[in-house]
């Protein structure tokens, strides 16, 4: 009979160790709680367990200071790193202390006890200790693919692959190409950035790789290119579909090889660069339609990092906004402006085609023309305010705007309460539209409204609604 996997647990939170002492058990592990890092340091002297979870933040000593001491005297033990904290540096820091995963909380029970599981079945390498890392604050999410990201760029972090990173434009590409450069063996040095779609044909080959004097016309003195600004360092190569072919067959051979000739030039130059690119178009189909190098393509994409639409992690939008108007007001140097609750609901609800960059720019004009504290609907940029967005959501913004700009007008104009106002003909324009949408019957509209029927009959009574014919409008 095989013996039962021994997990230890470590979380000042009492909650989560029930949880998950409850839920190891029931996996058939046998399981360990230490309520603080000082209680199990003591314990890992004596014995070790197959399997260490721990807590980033606690009282007293902190998950990194356990998972510190651990891979210096059991540098086999896998241990899993939990956090609330979900942002790069917490990622980073984990994963070159030597953390077998980040799993960031709340997380679903049954994949804790999986990942429990895939870690006692493997052992993790040797690493130096950990090392002070710098966070970047403008890299922020807790939407699941930005914690992917997340954990990508920590795995990243003891190593010079090359990257590629796909997203749309502003979805802060370069952001994650300096992470990834802070946060590896190459941090100290330079780090060189060329938009290859920013420079002509004509040029580009000079950018990269540089000129002798006298090379071309107008080529009064010898230049250095990016790739030898960029030795012993990192360069980014934004917008890497739009590099021409004849092009991307010298890029290949300067890859695979580590030396090129400069423009002009007769000597071979020899650099050492981890080269990062970064493109919004489908490179995979750019191959197949022979305007892209599928050996160049293979070379730049060992590790591949997809970034998300903004869009797509709506969740983080709130956050985003109240960091960045507070970037705003301090480039500006003027007080921190906040949104209004409708306001917030817009913004939450467009679809940013510029992403993060557009919402960066949307805070600034915010912060430069709203005249109060609290920014307002009518604050809001034209081309913030949604437009044609998801099905249920451009109905729901407009109507709150006008809600909201009635709302306005009338408290300034009116002695009587706004709710006495408003919610008769609220009442009775949804009334009108259920009973319209449902031919009249009354039971699906009530349906429809979420009333009983009797709710319904008694409303349209109080609204003098029960002569109105189906199918008038009935707006007031």
């Amino acid at each position: 009979m095989s013996k039962a996997l021994s997990v230890w647990v470590v979380d000042d939170d009492t909650s989560i160790r029930w949880v998950l002492e409850k839920a190891l058990r029931a996996a058939g592990m046998q399981v360990t709680a230490f309520q603080s890092a000082e209680q199990a340091l003591p314990a890992l002297a004596g014995q070790q367990p197959d399997v260490l979870l721990t807590d980033v933040r606690m009282s007293g000593a902190t998950g990194l200071e356990l998972l510190a001491y651990v891979h210096q005297h059991h540098p086999h033990l896998p241990a899993i790193v939990m956090t609330a904290y979900t942002d790069l540096e917490s990622a980073v820091a984990a994963f070159q202390g030597g953390a077998f995963e980040y799993l960031p909380k709340p997380f679903d029970i049954n994949d804790a006890v999986s990942l429990v599981r895939r870690a006692s079945q493997g052992q993790t390498k040797e690493v130096s200790p950990a090392q002070p890392v710098a966070l970047l604050p403008e890299l922020l999410g807790v939407a699941p693919a930005m914690q992917a990201v997340f954990r990508t760029i920590g795995r990243l972090s003891r190593s010079s692959l090359n990257v590629l990173i796909g997203g749309e434009s502003g979805t802060g590409k370069e952001l994650v190409a300096r992470a990834l450069h802070r946060h590896s063996p190459r941090a100290e040095g330079p780090f060189i950035a060329l938009n290859t779609a920013a420079v002509t044909r004509e040029l580009l080959e000079s950018e990269l790789y540089g000129h002798e004097k006298g090379a071309y016309t107008g080529a009064e003195h010898s230049r250095t290119g990016r790739f030898e600004q960029a030795n012993g360092g990192t360069l980014f190569l934004d917008e890497i579909g739009d590099m021409p072919l004849d092009l991307q067959s010298r890029l290949l051979r300067v890859l695979a090889e580590g030396e090129f000739y400069r423009v002009g030039g007769s000597r071979p130059v020899r650099v050492d660069v981890r080269v990062i690119a970064a493109t919004h178009q489908d490179l995979e189909a750019q191959v197949r339609a022979g305007t892209f190098r599928a050996d160049l393509l293979h070379r730049l994409k060992v590790v591949r990092i997809d970034l998300p639409a903004l869009r797509d992690r709506r969740e983080d939008i709130p956050m985003m906004l109240n960091h960045y108007l507070t970037a705003a007001a301090a480039e500006l140097n003027v007080a921190p402006k906040e949104l209004s609750p409708a306001a917030l609901q817009i913004l939450t609800a467009a679809q940013w085609p510029g992403n993060v960059r557009e919402l960066v720019n949307c805070c600034r004009h915010m912060t430069v023309t709203a005249l109060g504290r609290q920014i307002g609907i009518d604050d809001l940029p034209a081309e913030a305010v949604p437009r044609n967005p998801e099905p249920g959501v451009s109905l729901v913004s407009a109507w709150v705007r006008e809600l909201h700009r009635w709302a306005e007008s009338a408290s300034a104009s009116s002695q009587s309460p706004l709710l006495s106002q408003a919610l008769p003909d609220f009442e009775r324009t949804l009334i009108l539209v259920a009973l319209t949408r449902c031919g009249g019957r009354r039971q699906e509209a009530a349906r429809l409204l979420g009333w009983g029927r009797n709710t319904l009959t008694r409303k349209m009574r109080e609204l003098g609604l029960e002569a109105t014919q189906p199918n008038s409008s009935g707006l007031p």
